[in-house]
């Protein structure tokens, strides 16, 4: 791991985001600066993982698809900015040692409930499933969950949107932490983590939208 790669990399590409973005950014607060914790947002677009790094000062460890890792140069920078690969096509119990080795360390880790990037119809903030996983690791881990919800960085596959105009919008909203309890049944408690996570999306997605203007799907220019 190196956190200095990931903070030379962060503090280089914060003053170009706010040189092309006019981002809506809520609650970045309740990401807690020190001790283990999850971030859990909805994936829209590759592009999340940047905005979200712009919109937190907490270093994000996050969980990426092994394919990327597979390619030498992608593969080397994703490593040196803490993240690793799940292997989606098998039960990955070496990353799920490398999530818990992270959170006991008391280090954030960032990974998607959804599994992959989705399209705006099977967004879990359009009632789309997810991976309820993430509670039983939070459980195991006893760290607890932050939901996420963000919009519209899809706007940054426009090559426009690197502009220095400051007209590409997208939005971040981070929930109150979720802690999934660990003295009752652990089937029934991460059912209802799970419940109550979907419930946060949902509320988030309504603050954020109402918020910015930004909706499931959208990839605006201001004033669009």
């Amino acid at each position: 791991m190196s956190d200095i790669f990931y903070k030379v990399v962060r503090t280089a590409g914060r003053p170009v985001f706010w040189m092309a973005s006019r981002p809506t950014v809520l609650h970045a607060n309740r990401v807690r600066r020190t001790g283990a914790v999850i971030v859990a947002p909805n994936h829209l677009s590759p592009y999340d993982v940047p905005c979200l790094m712009a919109s937190t000062r907490r270093g994000l460890d996050f969980v990426s698809i092994a394919e990327l890792f597979r390619k030498p140069v992608v593969g080397w920078f994703l490593t040196n900015m803490n993240a690793f690969g799940l292997d989606r096509a098998r039960t990955d119990t070496g990353t799920t040692r490398t999530i818990l080795d992270r959170l006991g360390r008391g280090r954030a880790v960032a990974m998607f409930p959804e599994g992959q990037i989705r399209r705006a119809e099977n967004s879990v903030l359009n009632g789309g499933g997810f991976k309820a996983s993430v509670t039983r690791l939070a459980r195991l881990a006893g760290a607890p969950i932050v939901p996420c919800v963000v919009l519209a960085t899809g706007v940054f596959s426009r090559a426009g949107a690197w502009l220095p105009l400051r007209r590409a919008r997208y939005g971040v909203w981070f929930g109150e932490e979720l802690c999934v309890s660990r003295e009752g049944e652990g089937a029934a408690d991460c059912a209802q983590a799970a419940e109550r996570l979907r419930q946060a999306y949902q509320t988030g997605y309504a603050e954020l939208r109402e918020a910015s203007g930004l909706e499931v799907g959208d990839s605006p220019w201001r004033g669009s």
